[in-house]
Order: structure tokens, then sequence, then C-alpha cells
């Protein structure tokens, strides 16, 4: 008898359209530090851990400076950054597809993972576990712990993270990466939205 499904996806613009929050909490930054960061820049390289994106617009950044202005942004985060970001179409469906299989949901992401919760509860994702601040190749020991067959993301660190666990990376365009650099990245498919990936499912399953 097979093992049963387990399907890991990663949060930020694979699950949920982080851009509206992600900014509002940087603008927030702003305001509170007199730091000015290229938001709208920054808000299309979702994806790599926030202290190295913010390092190229800190003046004289140290590991110090920048683990501070990670620990207010988390701080913001809450009240700032949850209310207004949205799933993404077909979030829910895919959630219930792999339900529908028999399977388990986890989400495994670099974000921090009480921010992390705060998205899934606020938006009712059906996921049974929820690991957060790990990032690319990391993602790896997460997956083959929990007996992941698959994982869902939308950068090319996603892919690396299914790599390193040995299973198939599921590549969606629904953030800063193009099809091209997923499948270069060695996705085993590339979705273009994610409300493609029950069919994708029920089909890859069949096979």
């Amino acid at each position: 008898m097979p093992p049963p499904l387990v399907v890991g996806f990663d949060l930020d613009m694979t699950l949920i359209d982080t851009r509206p929050g992600f900014a509002a909490c940087l603008r927030a930054l702003e305001s509170r530090t007199g730091l000015s960061f290229p938001v709208d820049d920054l808000v299309e390289q979702l994806g790599p851990p926030l202290d190295l994106m913010l390092a190229p617009h800190v003046p004289g950044a140290t590991p110090e400076t920048l683990a501070g202005l990670v620990d207010e942004f988390r701080a913001l985060y809450p009240t700032i950054a949850v209310a207004p970001t949205p799933a993404f179409a077909g979030a829910h469906e895919s959630l219930a597809a792999v339900r529908r299989h028999g399977g388990r949901s986890l989400v495994v992401t670099g974000k921090f993972t009480p921010n992390a919760r705060l998205h899934v509860e606020a938006l009712g994702l059906d996921v049974d576990e929820v690991v957060g601040e790990v990032w690319g190749p990391g993602k790896g020991p997460v997956l083959a712990e929990h007996g992941a067959a698959l994982f869902v993301g939308d950068h090319v660190h996603d892919i690396e993270g299914a790599h390193a666990a040995g299973v198939l990376g599921v590549g969606v365009t629904t953030g800063g990466c193009s099809a091209a650099e997923l499948e270069e990245a060695g996705a085993h498919v590339v979705l273009p939205a994610l409300s493609d990936f029950p069919g994708w499912l029920a089909t890859h399953l069949a096979s």
C-alpha cells in the first residue's frame, strides 16, 4: 500500500498574494526608521529572507542592524499586513484537492512562523502543518521529514527545496519567477496558476 499523499506548499506568492501587506509593512518600517526602501521593486522580488532583501538599502548594514529591522518588521506585521493579504485563486481548491485524494498539506515557508500561521488562520486555509523560517535548499529536510511527495512554489528557490528533498517540484508563475526560470531550475511541471493544480494532481496521481 502506498504511503499517504503529503503535499508541501510555499506560502508567499504561492498560496497567498503577499504584495499588498508586505508593501504596507515596508512603508510603516520606513516611517519608524527614517530609512527609504524601493518598495515597488522589493514587492516584486518576494522570496528571499527579509534581511537579504533589505541589506542593499541599509547604509552601513551590519548583521545586528538588519536583525533589528527584521524584528521590527515582524512586530508590525500582524496588525498591518495580514488583513489586506488575499489567497490566490485556486488556493482553497488546491488544498481541497489534496484532501480529496486522502492527503495532507504542509506549508513550508521562509516567513516568520507565527505570522505565517496568522495568514493560514485568517484565510481559513486547510493545512495540517506550518513550518516557517526555512528557505531554498533548507526546505528539503522539512519536506523529507514530513514525507512530502511534491512541493509547490513560485520561486526557483522552492524548486531547490524540492530537489533537496528528492521530491517533485511544481512551479507556479504567480510570483517573481518566469516559467523559463522555473523550468531551468528543474521544475517537474510549471503551471500558469494555482487553479491549474487540482487538475494536474488528478492526472499525476492517475498516471
